[in-house]
């Protein structure tokens, strides 16, 4: 029976442990304190006017939770961080207040909202366009749409005209920024949408430079589905005293964790595996299996596939147990695949998912593998491969101790690459604004050779791309900088990871 002490559920296991429970709540206001002083919901006739008739052209009849809370706080001016999953409403609830904090009549650039994915950067625009569709001329507002892969003409042409609001995705704002087509001196309000994704994409760098370009007198705003130690730490650096409004599940947990499964064949859930693992693009991640041989399979699937990937099992002797977790502790190593047995004591605070690849028999292992993360007052999640036959299982055990689990649709090969061309773009085009004049100038003699190739062997651009993927990609994205206690982990990990490369260096120069 695995040691349930340490995890999540423990509480939920033991109800009568009220005191536990006041503990936790006390934990999370410390770690997410909430606005001071609080403000009352918003609601649709307490709205300005103009406002209201936003929400009328967007089709609303009500607002919708993460709307009612954080309205009051960005029409108060106040910086505000947002824990709120996708499709609650978030959207509406940072572009309504624009409509009033804005104004209409000076032609600049006045609010900036940066979005991971051009699909998300679409969705907003839309849901902006569709809401300012029937305010009066006195109240328009007018928008620009950045992201890279496409022409800059339009673009350019959007920013001249004077977009009041600007939304797009890091790296193309700052190509825009360079050239001198987007300047931010009369930016009042900057928001961060799903800012535990946009790391996740690998947009930090660029967003650091676009911080220097932004006034110190401003309204900054983040929304992110998750609250992991990194989007904590951005928010610390790009808002100022912000309140957070923790809206994912309702009330303030500091054991949030997101749990979903996905019904797959049993033939296809090693293929299965990579698409989640590339769609979720996690710094590090447990996978559980419950056979030895399971996992020995599964740690060569993922290095034959690309990953930075380790097992531990029964097998190996606990100083081998503790190397590899001290490899995923420091960042040397992303996935490391582990039978139960194996996983005792495992604790890596840091951890952002598991992936239960076999759905186990007992249903104290489910609570044992996901409790592995959204460790010491963090956030995680944790997704299960599930055959047909194990649906009842596992939806059994959700009812059993008190938690909600959703299916989700497995993402398609199509909806993989897509997400992957966003990467690579992000990353092909940081490489290109870090280029000089006359290295762009040596890389012209190669353009007609790319189209040719592009036409005739496209196989030939995408082997060099896919090895440009995975040594940038598998492995874990720049940082936000943590204080105190993380920052000497950090410093610790890095001093490690010297010390290693130095007896390395040596023992290979002997």
């Amino acid at each position: 029976m695995p040691d349930l002490s340490s995890s999540p559920y423990a509480q939920v296991i033991d109800l009568t442990s009220k005191g536990q429970r006041e503990k936790r709540e006390e934990r999370a206001k410390d770690l997410f304190p909430e606005p001071d002083p609080p403000l009352p919901e918003a609601t649709f006739d307490g709205l300005p006017d103009k406002l209201q008739q936003a929400m009328r052209a967007a089709g609303w009849t009500e607002l919708m939770e993460v709307q009612r809370r954080a309205v009051p706080y960005i029409l108060d001016g106040r910086d505000l961080i947002v824990q709120s999953r996708t499709g609650s409403g978030k959207t509406g609830a940072f572009l309504l207040p624009l409509f009033q904090v804005l104004d209409p009549h000076k032609k600049e650039t006045q609010a900036l909202v940066l979005a991971p994915t051009r699909e998300l950067a679409k969705q907003v625009h839309h849901e902006f366009e569709r809401m300012s569709a029937a305010t009066p001329e006195t109240y328009d507002l007018s928008t620009a749409l950045i992201y890279g892969g496409v022409k800059y003409g339009p673009q350019i042409r959007a920013l001249k005209a004077g977009a009041q609001v600007v939304i797009g995705t890091p790296g193309r704002i700052l190509d825009h920024i360079g050239r001198n087509n987007l300047k931010l001196g009369s930016l009042r309000v900057f928001i961060l949408d799903e800012a535990d994704e946009m790391l996740s994409m690998g947009f930090y760098p660029s967003m650091k430079k676009i911080k220097r370009h932004l006034p110190e007198e401003r309204q900054s705003y983040m929304f992110s589905a998750t609250m992991p130690p990194k989007v904590r730490s951005l928010g610390r650096e790009f808002l100022t005293d912000p309140g957070f409004l923790m809206l994912s599940s309702g009330n303030i947990s500091v054991d949030a964790i997101e749990h979903r499964y996905y019904l797959v064949k049993p033939q296809e859930k090693d293929r299965a595996l990579i698409r989640l693992i590339e769609m979720e693009n996690p710094e590090s991640a447990l996978v559980f299996a419950n056979t030895k041989r399971e996992v020995s399979y599964l740690t060569q699937f993922l290095k034959n596939y690309g990953h930075h990937a380790d097992e531990i099992s029964g097998d190996l002797s606990q100083k081998d147990r503790e190397k590899a977790m001290g490899r995923i502790r420091e960042g040397d190593l992303r996935f490391l695949v582990a039978t139960d047995v194996a996983a005792r004591g495992i604790d890596i605070s840091d951890l952002s998912h598991v992936f239960v690849y076999d759905v186990p028999q007992d249903p104290e292992y489910y609570v044992h593998r996901s409790g592995r993360t959204a460790r010491a007052g963090k956030t995680g999640t944790a997704i299960a491969l599930a055959t047909i036959e194990d649906r009842h299982r596992i939806e059994s055990i959700s009812r059993r101790y008190g938690f909600e689990i959703a299916e989700h649709e497995l993402p398609t090969e199509e909806e993989v690459a897509t997400r992957i061309a966003e990467r690579m773009t992000v990353v092909l085009e940081e490489r290109m604004r870090q280029k000089s004049n006359l290295e762009r100038e040596r890389l012209e003699r190669f353009v007609p050779v790319v189209r040719e190739l592009s036409r005739e062997e496209p196989e030939l651009l995408a082997m060099l791309i896919d090895e440009i993927y995975h040594k940038r990609m598998h492995r874990p994205p720049e940082q936000p900088k943590v204080d105190g206690a993380d920052a000497k982990k950090d410093g610790q990990s890095e001093k490690n990871k010297q010390e290693r490369g130095e007896k390395k260096t040596s023992k290979d120069d002997g």
